[in-house]
Order: structure tokens, then sequence, then C-alpha cells
């Protein structure tokens, strides 16, 4: 049976562990799937592990701080932002602002403000992240995050183009041809077994969220999506 229904997920960056806990049941009140992000020795791997549809972030953190966590997030082309801080000052919100990030909020806030530019930002960025529809997943065509239900994960740039491609075409077949061309800009001087190592790692990234059996192979020619139980 496929997954029609999605559901975004909204990850919080915040060491305070009462306001993260009251954010998060705030945020699951309304619908949307919450992760926490509980230690920041590794905070921006773990982020675009989450592959969030949206981001809630401290700027006071420790180890990394959330002004260089947002340049290295918005570097990935994930988002969008939301600063939640007890800092203040201007020059803090337009250095936020500056790097990437796409609203600023003070400490204390009220919920139902925060649930209202929660809302807003997932809304435009609905309509400006072009989305291809395979009927039980879908993927971002700009940050390569596919979603399925209520998981999602970030493809790498050479799966992203594969599986964007697979779907772009389906039911049909893609060849190998035009794999090797759109990965690598040609068939020339590159080893057929490098594409089958991508495919490889491909379908090893699906089984996280259980896709893998959706690529079929034709032997000799190249790959398809197999038509998803949904239909």
């Amino acid at each position: 049976m496929g997954v029609s229904e999605w559901v975004d997920k909204i990850v919080i960056v915040e060491d305070d562990v009462l306001l993260r806990e009251e954010m998060q049941n705030i945020l699951e009140k309304q619908g949307y799937v919450v992760e926490c992000i509980t230690s920041f020795n590794d905070s921006v791997d773990d982020i675009i592990s989450a592959a969030p549809s949206l981001i809630i972030l401290d700027l006071n953190l420790p180890n990394l701080s959330g002004f260089e966590i947002c340049r290295r997030v918005k570097a990935k082309g994930i988002g969008p932002i939301v600063v939640l801080t007890s800092r203040n000052q201007l020059n803090d919100e337009l250095h936020a602002l500056d790097l990437g990030a796409d609203d600023y909020l003070t400490k204390p806030c009220h919920p139902r403000r925060l649930i209202a530019r929660v809302q807003k930002l997932l809304t435009i960025y609905s309509t400006i992240s072009p989305i291809l529809d395979a009927g039980d997943f879908k993927i971002e065509d700009l940050s390569n995050r596919l979603l399925v239900g209520k998981k999602s994960i970030i493809l790498s740039d050479n799966e992203g183009i594969i599986m964007k491609e697979l779907v772009k075409s389906s039911p049909s077949i893609v060849n190998k041809e035009k794999l090797f061309q759109l990965l690598w800009g040609s068939s020339q001087f590159v080893d057929e077994n490098i594409l089958q190592v991508n495919m490889t790692r491909l379908r090893k990234t699906l089984e996280e969220v259980g896709l893998a059996h959706r690529i079929k192979t034709k032997r000799g020619i190249g790959y398809y999506l197999e038509g998803d139980d949904s239909q």
C-alpha cells in the first residue's frame, strides 16, 4: 500500500531542555513530525541526516554557534531556518539573515507566533521548490530531499540526479548512456562499473525508507522505476 499523505518534519536545535520539549509538544499537536538535536558534537551532520522540512535554530549553542550551523546547513540547500534566540540585537539578526536564515524570532516567543511563522515558511517553500511526485514518494528538486510519508532522507548529488531522472522518465527505461551524460558529461573514459556502484549506493540509501525495490534493472540497457503499490 503506497503512502499518499506527506507530513512535514521540523528539527529543533536548542540546548535548553525545557524549552526544547515545550516546542516539540506544541508542534506535534499541530500535526508535525518533530526531531530534536540533543547532542551538539555533530549538529550539522545530524540536521542533514534528519532531512527536515524546516529547522528551528538557537544561536547560543555548545561547540558550534547557531550562526555557523545556519551557514553550513544553508550551503547544503536545506531550509527554511527559523532562528529563535535570546539575542535581541539588530546586528545579530542581520548577521543571521545574511547567512541564510529565513526568519528571526526572539525569546520569549508566543507559541501562536512561532506556529504562524512556521506555517508561513512551509507554505512559501512548498511553492518555490519544485517537487517531483512519484506516487508513493516525492523528491524536492533543489534539495534532493526524498519524502515517504513521515520519513525523509537527503540524497547525495549523484543519487539525486539518478532518482530524479528515473521519476521524470517513469515508466520508461533510462538508458545507461543518458545517466553517464547526466552524471559525468560523457560515457567516454568512464568505467561502467562506476555507474553500477552508484546504483548500489542509491538502492542502499533507499532501503532506509523502504523504496529499494522500486528501482529495476533492464540488463544491458538501463534502469527504470517499477510502478508504486498505491496505484
